[in-house]
């Protein structure tokens, strides 16, 4: 068995980033341990990590350098403040009880360190380091974080160096502006004044599409970088090409038309799959649209269905004195989600500010929004009288950085 952590500290070409290995001498890690500082390679040799020349720390730490060692002054980082401090961050970490004196003489460490090239104040690089390392090995004791962390954060974090957000659905409801126009500046007009949130998603619709080609979506992306976009292509066929022409284009969705037949549905899923974005299968004139979800395959379920206004459909309820609690407009949402494996329902169909409430406790999670927004004096007045409706944006109840880390 081995242990495995990591840490990012700091900021500037100083940060510290700390992937590491801990374990026993004889088993993978002590394998690792051996063949790393007996099989050296050009630009990351290996060091062993010591507190000063002689003083190599206990446990055992053996040094990777991530980023190539180039020249002598690279070497200097790397064999002064950065061998030091991950040196005494160990033998801190065994004073200190975090790792058991008794198997300091058992275990290794395998330490990946990170220097930037243009990093020049060695008190930060030590510093950092320090702290990255220990924290590490703390987290990786612990065996932090536990998966209920990482599944409840997957969708939420965005890494610091990518330099823009990949949104993610992961708390509904949201608000969906379907640009359903065919003129750029109008849209470039419309997109100005909708306010820049995590719970609006931007639609690339049909018409735009068709007017300007898939390349519309790149377009809105430079207006809003961090915008969730979906492509309303309505695919019937070829889908898979032309979910891979919306990804391209870094689509975050793309909307699917329910009245393709079962297999160019399914091969319009999968490669949306393949993509990493999400499909959505837009159930429009779709008359035996339960038959057609339940028809897919487990593995092919789209990841929302898009379900669109049925008022004949309470009606006839009605008429028939049964239940209504769980009908609405647009149908029994809750079970129709449970079809798809409890995925998301976007609802659509002349929708006003007064019907939100509803929809959402009809188990609605997007609602869509076209005309009501789009075709307004006051763009921005119009979407706020969705907003109202909706709770703040989700990002901002996230919790900072790693306060969930317990303190020993």
């Amino acid at each position: 068995m081995f242990k495995i952590g990591e840490a990012l500290i700091g900021d500037g070409n100083e940060l510290a980033h700390i992937d590491l290995l801990i374990g026993s001498k004889d088993g993978p890690v002590g394998t690792a341990f051996a063949n790393g500082l007996s099989q050296l390679s050009i630009g990351h040799t290996p060091l062993l990590s010591v507190i000063r020349p002689n003083l190599p720390t206990k446990p055992a730490t053996l040094i990777v350098p991530k980023v190539t060692v180039g020249s002598l002054e690279d070497a200097s980082k790397i064999f002064g403040p950065a061998q030091t401090a991950v040196a005494r961050a160990v033998a801190d970490a065994v004073a200190e009880g975090i790792i058991d004196r008794n198997d300091a003489e058992d275990l290794v460490l395998v330490v990946s360190v990170f220097i930037h090239p243009e990093a020049t104040d060695y008190r930060k690089i030590y510093q950092y380091n320090y702290g990255a390392t220990k924290l590490a090995i703390k987290r990786a004791l612990k065996e932090y974080p536990n998966v209920d962390k990482v599944l409840d954060e997957k969708d939420r974090g965005t890494h610091p160096i990518m330099g823009f957000k990949v949104s993610r659905l992961w708390k509904p409801p949201y608000l969906q502006v379907a640009l359903d126009l065919d003129n750029a500046d109008t849209m470039e007009q419309i997109i100005a004044q909708i306010p820049d949130k995590e719970r609006i998603l931007l639609e690339a619709g049909t018409p735009l599409v068709k007017r300007f080609g898939v390349d519309i979506i790149s377009k809105i992306r430079e207006l809003r970088p961090n915008a969730f976009i979906i492509a309303d292509l309505k695919t019937l066929d070829v889908g898979r090409i032309e979910v891979k022409m919306a990804a391209d284009q870094t689509a975050d969705a793309i909307a699917i038309s329910g009245l393709g037949t079962i297999e160019s549905i399914e091969k319009a899923i999968q490669e949306a799959q393949k993509q990493g974005i999400y499909s959505i299968l837009d159930l429009m004139n779709v008359d035996n649209f339960i038959e057609k979800i339940v028809a897919l395959k487990d593995d092919l379920k789209p990841d929302i269905v898009l379900l669109h206004r049925n008022v004949d459909l309470e009606t006839l309820k009605a008429e028939r004195g049964e239940d209504l609690d769980d009908i609405s407009e647009w149908g029994n949402i809750k079970e129709i989600k449970k079809l798809i494996g409890n995925g998301l329902a976007a609802v659509a169909g002349g929708i006003t500010p007064d019907k939100v409430e509803e929809a959402i406790s009809k188990g609605a999670d997007i609602i869509v929004v076209g005309r009501y927004i789009t075709g307004s004096r006051d763009v921005r007045r119009a979407t706020d009288d969705f907003l109202q409706y909706l709770p703040q944006d989700p990002d901002n109840m996230r919790l900072p950085l790693d306060e969930d880390e317990s303190i020993d």
